[in-house]
């Protein structure tokens, strides 16, 4: 036997002794010499675990299941390592304050920030053809004073004019015709129904109250541009009050206006229709409170009326001019040939003019009648058509003229 199968049988003999020697160990089981290989990665594991393993190997399961573990763990402090580092800011007790302030977890969506705030665009459009809020006042005459008493209460629901959603509203007072003499309230701040309760007085005999007409201005404050207004609300015939001329409480509607009118006047004209002929007659009666169109004051008034179909011009005619004037009276008649069939398409634009003999006639102000007008100017047109044969007159205050984009009728003399 040569000297290596001499050391192997040794060594084999040596393992087996070492092996019986151990307590409570099994009978060795002969280990062929091909089955022991020796691991050169795996690092070494003493004696004594081995032997454990050998009697139960659910140890070595276990074993391996807190090495995985550790190993996730690991992962996940390394995770929270990159994300400490990536935001030094950022800690789980700064997320947590924050949820518990919103009420609100992580990616539930905020349905209020998705509400569009208009400045009222919709609300707007309505009260451009209606009201615009409501005033509330006071009116009482004093005899022994000779004086008008008007008390301005309050206004309610008021447009909001501002991105915060309220206004600065104030009032101007008119006495018309009188222009010299005007009242105002304070502006409040951020509202849209003001409580003023304040006091004006405006001389005047009882017996030129049937000529006088009172005339509210409702603006909202600006600080960066021109005040602007907000409707306007007009109180004549006072006599025909109920309790007037003792303590009156009113509430009127605020009407939508472009612009204050408080300085163009009113223009008086009666309607009639008659349909078995297919004639439309639009008599002048007069005008009253025009605005000063000349240096001297005063202004050379006339009246042209335009026959409109879906707003182009058919016909035209007009007045003869008052010179020198701001109360002119005409009493002339203007009549168009208009088919029954045809009445409910067509209306009037009635304009106030300045004649100038250098220059261009300027707009003093207009008017409108028709199914397609607002306010007044359809409620006149439809009185005509319930009476028919029957002059209907009322008085209209003027408006600035308007511009509209596919409409190029020219206001020429």
């Amino acid at each position: 036997i040569s000297w290596a199968s001499k050391e192997s049988y040794r060594f084999k003999k040596m393992k087996m002794q070492h092996l019986q020697s151990a307590p409570g160990s099994p009978p060795a089981m002969p280990v062929p010499e091909a089955a022991l290989k020796i691991s050169h990665t795996s690092p070494d594991i003493p004696l004594e675990v081995e032997s454990k393993t050998q009697e139960n190997g659910v140890h070595g399961n276990s074993r391996m299941q807190r090495q995985i573990t550790d190993h996730s763990s690991t992962c996940v402090s390394s995770i929270r390592r990159q994300m400490n580092q990536s935001n030094p800011d950022f800690t789980v007790t700064q997320f947590q304050r924050q949820d518990s302030l919103t009420g609100m977890s992580l990616g539930q969506l905020k349905p209020e920030l998705y509400k569009q705030r208009s400045l009222d665009v919709e609300d707007n459009r309505s009260s451009r053809v209606g009201s615009c809020g409501r005033l509330h006042f006071i009116l009482k005459y004093d005899c022994d004073l000779e004086q008008l008493i008007v008390k301005i209460h309050r206004a309610q629901d008021l447009p909001a004019k501002d991105f915060s959603g309220t206004s600065d509203p104030y009032v101007k007072i008119y006495l018309l015709p009188d222009r010299k003499t005007k009242h105002q309230t304070k502006v409040h701040r951020k509202t849209l129904n003001p409580v003023f309760d304040e006091v004006f007085l405006f001389p005047v005999a009882y017996a030129d109250l049937p000529t006088r007409k009172l005339h509210f201005s409702v603006y909202y404050f600006d600080r960066f541009s021109r005040h602007n207004i907000i409707g306007q609300v007009v109180v004549e015939n006072f006599l025909d009050l109920v309790d007037f001329p003792r303590e009156t409480k009113l509430c009127r509607d605020i009407q939508y206006v472009s612009s204050d009118n408080v300085d163009l006047g009113d223009l008086m004209f009666s309607l009639c229709y008659l349909p078995t002929a297919g004639r439309l007659t639009i008599t002048m009666i007069k005008a009253r409170n025009l605005k000063a169109m000349d240096i001297t004051g005063a202004s050379d008034p006339y009246v042209k009326v335009s026959l409109m179909c879906d707003g182009r011009r058919l016909k035209k005619r007009k007045t003869s001019t008052k010179r020198n004037t701001l109360n002119p009276v005409y009493n002339e008649a203007i009549v168009f040939d208009v088919p029954p069939e045809n009445i409910d398409q067509i209306s009037l634009l009635i304009a106030v003019m300045d004649y100038d003999r250098v220059g261009h006639n300027e707009v003093i102000g207009v008017c409108r009648g028709g199914n397609d007008a607002e306010g007044l100017g359809r409620e006149h047109w439809n009185e005509m058509l319930t009476y028919p044969r029957k002059p209907i007159a009322h008085w209209h205050p003027l408006i600035e003229k308007k511009t509209r984009k596919n409409n190029n009728t020219l206001y020429k003399g």
